[in-house]
């Protein structure tokens, strides 16, 4: 058990060796050899396929005319046995990816596991706890689809298999600390209320700052990460009550909720395990770049930041190439295909082992041994973050590319694990609302992926020649709406005119063509309930008394000389009071003449 206030996400064994006699996540996710009947012979796997859905996950043990069936359902594995045909023992144990319920159906040629996620639409990478995939288990591809669309197909696959659902077993009481794994942490970890007090929180979301009041609360123990390293902090849930932020003090991790907690009370921690995952892998990932990026070029990371969309490593060189990104990224790639242990280490500060890892020193505050993350034979780094286990964790990893960062040096982009699967999921859908958009749009028969920038290219050249028509039709219409104007005999001494879709040339041609000698002219374009533009013209006395009354009326700025004064308008809805103050003038003017 860590101390009051700690933090244990690393000997929560995410990324850490199993110590002996306990069960770290490496050594619970391990897969059953097979075992032995009473008489010694060694029991056959059954075949198994396997396909993932938004909501539920199908498994199908391949048997033909099967008997003797025995399926052990629980929240987190199954153990299935059977005899076929030919009175051959079949014996299967799979761990799954992630807790579920389970049900199953029975047909002549097979057994198939209906699997209902506790996290739906959370997509499985693989249908094990563990990375090792054992030879009797396969995607079943005929199956496997994209999500999009899907969810009415799978509503009539639950349909069919209703009548057959058995009882979900009932909840296993969460392990104790010293045997914690993967799901004690996610759903239920017991720890004690050390202190609450008053506190304030400053947010903000969506552009929007706000500030909440609540309390910290600190934990006897805790498996929520507070914010440091680069990483954000982690979330989730004190008995049903949201943790909004966690903050290191010191030794001690606070813990902001907004319901007062009182010292001394048990109380239950659950993780927001999709946030801890995303950040792990994202956290791993930014050790591996950096590593790499180091050895192979000598550019050392200065600084790096783990955003909601995707993360930046500042490298301490002004430019980096695209060879050399492509190299990086092969290099980074492979590493993870080599399944390289990831391994954390505790060391006392005084210890000489300290001294040889990478650092940028320890806060001030520091206070424990020092936590050390290895990737073996690549890196070994002081960091108290959370990290995989093992580098095949990480999936894959996307180099975005590169922008010109602070002080001569260059940001790096990256994406790892699931970002870059939901990423590659936004573009394809995009991608297919492109596809659609174009080819309706330009009548092309041959608009898939490979043609999009031809054809926008296209659209843009369609674009500029109907803006260019457009441009030629106002100027047509000004000259037009002057010669109007001009042509009535009896000419107001006011003249006033509103367009949408005009523009400055539009109002200009207007003013040059009536003349401004004796008339006063109030031109604007724009939307009436919005933002414009707007021109006033007409004798220079009169324009240069007028203009600033009319910009401050449309409440806009504006400038004005020899007769003209014209600006841009923030509410052009009240152009009649503009007209009004202007009728009034010139009403005036004629009195006095």
């Amino acid at each position: 058990m860590m101390g009051k206030g700690s933090w244990s996400g690393g000997g929560a064994g995410i990324g850490s060796a199993c110590p002996e006699g306990k069960k770290g996540v490496a050594c619970l996710l391990s897969l059953e050899e097979p075992r032995r009947t009473a008489a010694g012979m060694a029991r056959q796997a059954a075949k198994t396929l396997w396909y993932d859905r938004p909501r539920y996950v199908f498994v199908e043990f391949c048997v033909e005319d099967s008997k003797d069936v025995k399926v052990d359902l629980d929240d987190y594995k199954v153990v299935f046995s059977c005899k076929n045909a030919d009175d051959v023992e079949l014996y299967n144990e799979i761990h799954f990816y992630a807790r579920v319920n389970c049900k199953h159906k029975r047909s002549g040629r097979s057994i198939t596991l209906f699997v209902r996620k506790w996290k739906e639409k959370v997509g499985w990478p693989r249908l094990t706890k563990e990375e090792f995939k054992p030879a009797w288990l396969l995607v079943d591809f005929d199956n496997w689809r994209d999500w999009e669309g899907d969810e009415e197909v799978e509503a009539a696959m639950a349909e069919q298999y209703a009548e057959l659902m058995q009882k979900v077993t009932p909840k296993v009481t969460p392990p104790a600390m010293d045997d914690l794994d993967v799901s004690s942490i996610i759903y239920g970890f017991t720890t004690q209320v050390v202190s609450c007090c008053p506190a304030v929180l400053h947010s903000e979301t969506g552009g929007k700052k706000e500030t909440l009041h609540g309390f910290h609360v600190i934990l006897e123990d805790t498996i929520l990460f507070p914010e440091g390293g680069g990483q954000p902090d982690d979330r989730g849930l004190i008995n049903d009550i949201p943790v909004l932020r966690v903050t290191r003090q010191g030794p001690d991790a606070l813990h902001f909720v907004q319901t007062a907690l009182e010292p001394g009370s048990e109380v239950q921690l659950v993780l927001d395990w999709d946030r801890r995952f995303d950040h792990m892998q994202q956290h791993s990932g930014q050790h591996l770049i950096t590593a790499l990026a180091d050895l192979m070029f000598g550019f050392k990371t200065t600084s790096w930041e783990l955003g909601r969309q995707r993360s930046t490593i500042e490298l301490d060189t002004s430019s980096l190439t695209t060879d050399q990104v492509a190299a990086l990224e092969q290099s980074v790639n492979e590493k993870i295909r080599a399944r390289i242990p990831v391994v954390v280490q505790e060391l006392a500060v005084g210890d000489p082992e300290v001294e040889k890892v990478r650092s940028r020193g320890l806060p001030d505050d520091h206070a424990g041994p020092v936590r050390i993350i290895s990737i073996e034979g690549i890196d070994a780094n002081m960091c108290c973050g959370t990290h995989v286990s093992n580098l095949s964790d990480l999936q894959v990893i996307k180099l975005l590319g590169t922008e010109k960062g602070k002080k001569n040096k260059t940001n790096l982009a990256f994406l790892a694990g699931n970002r870059v699967l939901k990423t590659l999921e936004r573009s394809h859908a995009t991608e297919k609302a492109l596809t659609l958009l174009l080819k309706q749009f330009l009548c092309y028969s041959r608009n898939g992926p490979e043609e999009h920038v031809e054809a926008v290219k296209r659209l843009q050249n369609s674009v500029k020649q109907f803006q260019k028509n457009n441009l030629n039709l106002l100027r047509d219409l000004a000259v037009l709406t002057a010669q109007s104007f001009r042509n009535n005999l009896v000419q107001e001494p006011l003249f006033v005119l509103h367009r949408k879709d005009g523009d400055s040339e539009f109002m200009n041609i207007i003013a040059n063509d009536i003349g401004t000698e004796k008339t006063l002219i109030f031109l604007s374009v724009g939307d009436e309930k919005a933002a414009g533009l707007f021109l006033l013209a007409g004798p220079p006395e009169a324009v240069e008394k007028l203009g600033p009354r009319v910009a401050e009326l449309l409440e806009g700025k504006g400038a004005g000389k020899r007769g003209r004064y014209q600006g841009k308008a923030a509410r052009m809805s009240r152009r009649a009071e503009v007209e009004a103050l202007l009728q009034k003038f010139t009403n005036h003017q004629s009195t006095e003449q």
